[in-house]
């Protein structure tokens, strides 16, 4: 019988990395011990749901243009703080993905069980699904939601096995608990959540969470000792420690609950962190292991799955661990700005006027996929010329840096703006700015690679385009 479950995955850290002692300094409490991640100014869920989703496309083969994608495909977007409301963000993952037409694209946001949900309905269709989940986390300065969040974003893509696309995790069983408790909300348009005694919900959680592991190891026919990999994620610290202490006992002596310590250098990221911590996991696990996610999230959740041979091909190419490994610090300081939590001086330029829905309508190729086009003598036109035939995706080529100039004038919220002229590999060349680099550390020279970010907000819209970083980071 053929077993539905896990056909690839990826996942997103962005590179800047708070360092929690920093906080007490300035906010007179809070901070801890290790990191945080921190999304740059000109990052938002949605921009890193693509980033994920791009892993993710990466490990199906070579580039990932059109022939090269599963059929019957659906895309589902799970997120806590999504960039719009009364809008579908999942639609700008679309366009950045240059999905087809018929690939339908849906939210599913507002809960961290979200992301849950979205598995859950994943696993049940009749089609392939891509699901991504991104979010922003942050608190009131000081506060332990503050130094205890993060910042990042992964995908799956679930569904049937083909030959092009094998199983790496097979679905073996699924359990859940629901009940109606106040633990954890936020009101619309609020920005931070606020928390009912600890001590309520962790005992709910213990309970529910309970329920739904026995309910899954029994669908599954599995006993505990037969567990190789625990994931347990949930907003409630207190709870997941909880449960897991409470499982503990049952399980084997060489059992693993979190392959990577994303609490300490990541911080709890929402309604990514199911999706994240077990594709730490999947980097590490080896084929023919048990591996049980737990979300404690508005109830529990529990899915379990066998990893396949499949798996050691279909890796990630940078696993979890080194995007983690290879950020970069932000100062504590600047991550409230870029939050707008310290309102600083703004740049002394007009501010940029609205996008043009029709104008970003008639460029959709261009704007979100980043495509060019190609004449029929090989010249390479950035943006695209309407006199060309022929397309070329530019999204995944890299580029040399021919000349470049720092902007101390020009309107950023973290300026300088650092502008280059990049040449890339195979032909094309565009002026475009670069993001995730110290000034100091640019040169004449330097590889880059293209990232989807968000050059601007105005009047509410979101101005989407693509930006270099240097390449390997």
């Amino acid at each position: 019988m053929t077993r539905r479950g896990i056909l690839a995955y990826g996942a997103y850290v962005p590179f800047h990395r708070l360092d929690r002692s920093e906080i007490a300094a300035v906010a007179g409490k809070g901070g801890g011990k290790g990191t945080r991640t921190v999304a740059s100014y000109d990052e938002d869920t949605t921009t890193m749901a693509f980033a994920a989703a791009r892993y993710l496309l990466g490990t199906l083969g070579p580039g990932y243009e059109a022939e090269q994608r599963p059929t019957g495909l659906s895309l589902w977007f799970a997120t806590t703080t999504p960039a719009y409301a009364d809008k579908t963000n999942a639609t700008a993952v679309h366009a950045a993905l240059e999905l087809d037409p018929a690939v339908p694209a849906f939210d599913v946001n507002g809960s961290v069980r979200s992301a849950a949900g979205a598995l859950r309905a994943g696993l049940g269709s009749g089609r392939h699904a891509l699901l991504v989940a991104a979010d922003l986390r942050s608190g009131l300065p000081g506060s332990a939601e503050e130094a205890g969040g993060g910042d990042a974003a992964a995908a799956l893509l679930v569904g049937d096995p083909t030959e092009a696309t094998p199983v790496i995790a097979a679905l073996l069983g699924e359990g859940s608990a629901t009940a109606e408790f106040l633990d954890r909300w936020r009101a619309p348009g609020e920005a931070h959540a606020k928390v009912w005694e600890e001590r309520f919900g962790e005992r709910r959680y213990l309970d529910l969470g309970q329920r739904a592991w026995d309910d899954a190891l029994k669908n599954a026919n599995l006993t505990p000792d037969q567990v190789d990999h625990v994931v347990v994620a949930g907003p409630h610290a207190r709870a997941v420690k909880s449960f897991q202490r409470s499982i503990g006992p049952v399980l084997g002596p060489d059992q693993r609950r979190n392959e990577v310590d994303l609490d300490a250098t990541v911080g709890f990221t929402g309604a990514a962190h199911p999706y994240l911590a077990l594709a730490a996991t999947l980097d590490e696990a080896e084929p023919d292991q048990v591996v049980a996610l737990v979300v404690l999230a508005d109830g529990a959740d529990v899915t379990l799955f066998r990893t396949t041979e499949a798996l050691v091909d279909r890796r990630m190419s940078r696993s979890v661990a080194a995007q983690v490994a290879s950020g970069g610090s932000v100062s504590y300081g600047r991550y409230l700005a870029w939050r707008g939590l310290l309102p600083i001086d703004p740049p002394r330029r007009p501010e940029p006027a609205r996008p043009s829905a029709s104008a970003a309508g008639r460029s959709t190729s261009w704007k979100f996929a980043f495509v060019g086009s190609e004449s029929d003598d090989g010249t390479v036109h950035l943006p695209p010329s309407p006199l060309d035939d022929q397309t070329r995706r530019m999204a995944d080529r890299q580029g040399t840096i021919v000349t470049f100039t720092i902007d101390r004038l020009a309107y950023s919220p973290s300026p300088p703006v650092v502008f280059a002229v990049v040449d890339f590999d195979g032909g094309g060349r565009l002026p475009v700015e670069l993001t995730d680099v110290d000034p100091a550390d640019v040169h004449i020279g330097d590889r880059v690679g293209m990232t989807f970010r968000k050059l601007f907000t105005a009047d509410g819209i979101h101005n989407y385009f693509w930006k270099a970083r240097k390449a390997g980071d």
